[in-house]
């Protein structure tokens, strides 16, 4: 997460002390912050070298692993977290990476541009697809495999079996729990398994 302010808002999602997998950790900063101010330890998932390297001269324990293979190197219920922050819309498996979150943590937290913020919907209307602060890149060069909207998560998460326990939009670092759909850039969720 690159927004300060919403990274603090989900780092308190994250009990004190608990053990945590953050798919798709990058440089490992949340990792970092969450070991150094709520007592938690675990691992970082990154794929990218760079952000690997980063990860190691933070101190975050980090595995080398592509996500589209999902996780059969952890066992059921072995985190008590596990992130997937603004990495569902890159991944191809989105539903099975999301069903494999659920599997190997007692709470899963994800985070997601939403696509049903209302200037995203101005933008197409205007004939053009949105490049905005949580949809930072044109429609040809954008590394997002697909969009998705705070309504569509909650469908997502029915079908596959899985208990909302929280859920709200980020606007600029604040929390957005009226009409998330429209008024939020990013969808927060925290679930179980149902």
């Amino acid at each position: 997460m690159s927004e300060r302010k919403d990274f603090e808002v989900i780092a308190q999602l994250v009990p004190q002390g608990a053990r945590v997998l953050d798919l798709g950790c990058g440089t490992g900063e949340l990792l970092a912050h969450l070991r150094d101010t709520r007592g938690c330890s675990g691992y970082g998932v990154e794929l990218d070298d760079a952000n690997l390297l980063a990860c190691a001269k933070r101190g975050v324990n980090v595995i080398q692993l592509n996500l589209e293979e999902g996780l059969k190197l952890f066992e059921d219920r072995s985190f008590d977290v596990v992130l997937q922050l603004e990495t569902l819309q890159h991944l191809r498996n989105a539903e099975n990476m999301l069903r494999e979150t659920a599997r190997v943590g007692r709470i899963g937290i994800v985070s997601f541009p939403n696509f049903a913020h209302w200037p995203n919907r101005l933008s197409v209307l205007r004939g053009r697809m949105p490049v905005t602060r949580a949809l930072p890149y044109e429609w040809y060069d954008t590394p997002n495999i697909r969009v998705g909207t705070y309504k569509d998560f909650e469908v997502l998460a029915r079908k596959n079996g899985l208990q909302v326990i929280d859920s709200f939009g980020l606007q600029n670092g604040e929390v957005i729990r009226q009409w998330p759909n429209l008024m939020a850039n990013v969808a927060v969720f925290k679930f179980e398994r149902g």
